[in-house]
């Protein structure tokens, strides 16, 4: 990369962008030009139909879910996914994962004891494995006025599980509910604590201000009559692809949103096949560039701004790239921004096992869109009281800027600082534990 890259000239537009988004804006504003300025040319396309494919990292479906025929509706829904799941990979679509998700499941075990709860998600857990789709529940605590008792039913449920996920609302539009912080830690302090290697709090995320209908887990749920899908994307590779040689910072925007469109409007056309042929809804794409291990947002951005991730430019190159989704034309669901999961990414989590990378600035790049704290492993030493005031700080962060975050925190028992951890999912690398901040 040029090493003007960063000059006054090629910075001021963006980092003008970026303080519209840290004033709460949703979406890019456009100015008029004054008429001694004129409008600046949009750099020249470079890019080829089909170079770069993302991947779909899931095709996920929402339903009402009915304890007494649930059975018939997961037949019923994994017909609908299985022929959508055809239809893209018979136009060259990998697809990685079928999600169902459910409405806020307090809804539809009202009345059951706890014990007959966990025995129904046992039964649905198993029914998850068989027929190879993951399970959200949608959230607890979705209102303010709800019980901290449903928190703790979700947390015996990830417990008994292996293939459910959930969630625990920590903020909304009235503002952050303390009570679900606290309700969040305790949980995740319980799964660290009662699951191996700590692993259940994977299937755990705190969330903060995100909307119905994303199709990323741990957040996806709906509050309607479900019969309803939505894709979301597998994209560090187009991420790279865009900002591999860019001169500057408005090219590589551009380069970013021209091949994300192709690709997105593309895939919006076979939704909308699914859409015809199946009579199950589509409700969007969520366009934030999800990576996996060696297919590197992280590595993405190294490439944008010639430095390791997490030095200066770092904060830059997330609003360019949320930047870039936003002027996407396709109908869009879910969080739509930047996502930095550490342990799903190989180049973050050398960066966290280097100490480049800190939960302080994670969250100031979550100001610019990003997608909050994803995968973070911690000490697990760290306290109730620690992981309150942590969920907290981006749950306040999403209520000030009105934009969707979530927490899923990976405290491991018995290991600190220095010390590797050792999950076995398919979907997490393994990193160095780093202390927290005293």
């Amino acid at each position: 990369m040029r090493s003007s890259f960063f000059s006054l000239r090629n910075f001021l537009p963006l980092a003008a962008a970026i303080l519209s988004y840290a004033a709460g804006a949703n979406a890019q504003q456009s100015v008029a030009p004054s008429k001694q300025e004129a409008e600046p040319k949009r750099p020249e396309r470079t890019v080829v139909r089909g170079e770069v494919r993302p991947k779909i990292r899931t095709i996920t479906a929402f339903i009402d879910l009915d304890p007494a025929q649930y059975k018939q509706q997961v037949a019923e829904t994994m017909q609908m996914l299985r022929r959508a799941k055809t239809i893209f990979e018979s136009r060259g679509y990998e697809v990685q994962t079928l999600r169902i998700a459910t409405q806020p499941f307090p809804e539809y075990t009202k009345g059951m004891s706890t014990e007959r709860a966990v025995a129904f998600f046992k039964e649905y857990d198993a029914l998850a494995e068989k027929e190879k789709f993951a399970a959200g529940i949608g959230p607890a605590m979705l209102n303010a006025g709800d019980s901290e008792a449903e928190a703790d039913l979700l947390a015996n449920i990830l417990a008994a599980t292996k293939h459910i996920c959930g969630s625990i609302v920590v903020a909304g539009a009235d503002g952050v509910r303390w009570k679900a912080v606290g309700a969040a830690a305790r949980a995740i302090k319980r799964l660290e604590n009662e699951t191996e290697h700590s692993q259940g709090n994977f299937n755990l995320g705190a969330i903060a201000m995100v909307p119905p209908l994303s199709p990323f887990f741990t957040a996806a749920y709906h509050t309607g009559l479900g019969h309803q899908f939505a894709i979301g994307l597998e994209s560090a590779n187009i991420v790279a692809a865009a900002f591999k040689d860019a001169p500057d910072l408005e090219t590589a925007k551009h380069r970013l949103t021209d091949m994300l469109s192709e690709q997105a409007s593309e895939i919006e056309r076979h939704a909308g096949r699914v859409d015809q042929e199946t009579g199950w809804t589509y409700m969007g794409i969520d366009l934030s560039p999800a990576p996996l291990k060696e297919i590197s947002i992280g590595a993405a951005i190294e490439e944008l701004i010639a430095r390791p991730f997490g030095s200066s430019g770092t904060l830059t190159a997330a609003a360019t790239i949320t930047l870039a989704i936003k002027d996407i034309q396709v109908k869009q669901t879910g969080y739509n921004g930047l996502m930095l999961p550490i342990l799903e990414d190989s180049r973050l989590a050398q960066r966290w096992s280097e100490g480049r990378v800190s939960l302080e600035g994670l969250l100031s790049y979550s100001a610019v869109c990003g997608t909050g704290l994803d995968t973070v492993p911690l000490p697990g030493d760290v306290s109730i009281e620690q992981l309150d005031m942590i969920i907290g700080d981006m749950a306040s962060l999403a209520f000030k800027w009105h934009k969707p975050l979530s927490a899923r925190l990976l405290p491991v028992k018995g290991k600190g600082p220095g010390d590797v951890t050792e999950f076995d999912n398919p979907f997490l690398v393994n990193a160095t534990i780093q202390p927290l901040t005293k």
